[in-house]
């Protein structure tokens, strides 16, 4: 990982990320916590695929292997 990538995830953490995985599942959390394989802490978690049912997760670990793109919050 790159430093102006982990600079960018410092930057954002305790804050609303959109994160995109492998075979096209959405999520909207706080970040909380990332590492070097870009495994993330996300809290207060909800899967977004489905816009008409978002399904609250709550506190869970992302494996850094299955993200596709990180989005930080729109300033």
């Amino acid at each position: 990982m790159s430093e102006m990538t982990t600079e960018i995830l410092e930057q954002n953490l305790g804050k609303i990320v959109l994160v995109r995985l492998k075979g096209g599942k959405s999520l909207r959390g706080r970040l909380r916590g990332f590492d070097q394989h870009l495994n993330l802490v996300l809290d207060e978690t909800e899967d977004t695929t489905n816009i008409e049912n978002v399904k609250k997760l709550g506190l869970i670990i992302v494996r850094g292997d299955n993200v596709v793109l990180i989005s930080p919050p729109p300033r």
